[in-house]
């Protein structure tokens, strides 16, 4: 049985996301700061302005996260900080008779935190299990186990471990800490031995 630390299958596509995801965020909170300034008579000029703040640095953390030495968990607070706002910002459109805008909120609170605990799953590391049934590979929610009989070819080179289906599909993961010569080619023999 061999154990491989790799970089989430998953993780490529949510890092593609992520401009799109904060900038809509950011957007929604530009939205609460029109509804707060045109639905009273008297706005509350400071929470306007807090969400102005909140939804621009929403909208610009996306093109600033790689200065953060600790991507992850930067992206999991800033998460962490628009589920507060949303479901905070709620309590002052129900406290201001718009109970609509408060439920939209709160529903938005609630789906940005199943996001964040998908980000935060798809940015931990990952170990992909080689053993006698078949090789685990972590997903979103759960691992999935592909067995031998489906597998034309399994190759460990470099970084890369190259799982060669029988359906003519071909899937690449990324090692992170990348074996020394004599336990690649182990691993390899042992593939082989395998299939």
């Amino acid at each position: 049985m061999y154990k491989l630390r790799i970089i989430h299958p998953n993780a490529t596509g949510r890092l593609k996301l992520l401009p799109v995801m904060h900038g809509i965020v950011g957007v929604l909170f530009l939205v609460n700061a029109i509804g707060i300034y045109r639905g009273a008579a008297n706005p509350n000029w400071f929470l306007a302005l807090f969400f102005v703040a909140v939804g621009l640095a929403s909208m610009v953390f996306p093109f600033m996260s790689k200065k953060f030495k600790n991507f992850a968990a930067a992206n999991t607070m800033v998460r962490l900080v628009q589920i507060f706002v949303c479901l905070t910002g709620s309590l002052y459109f129900l406290s201001h008779m718009q109970p609509l805008a408060a439920m939209f909120l709160v529903l938005a609170g609630f789906g940005l935190g199943y996001i964040a605990w998908s980000e935060y799953t798809v940015f931990q590391p990952a170990m992909i299990v080689l053993d006698q049934t078949g090789i685990t590979v972590p997903t979103a929610f759960k691992s999935r186990q592909i067995g031998w009989n489906e597998l034309n070819n399994v190759i460990l080179r470099n970084d890369l471990l190259t799982l060669d289906f029988k359906t003519n599909k071909v899937v690449q993961i990324e090692i992170i800490d990348e074996p020394g010569r004599e336990e690649r080619e182990a691993i390899n023999n042992y593939c082989k031995s395998r299939l």
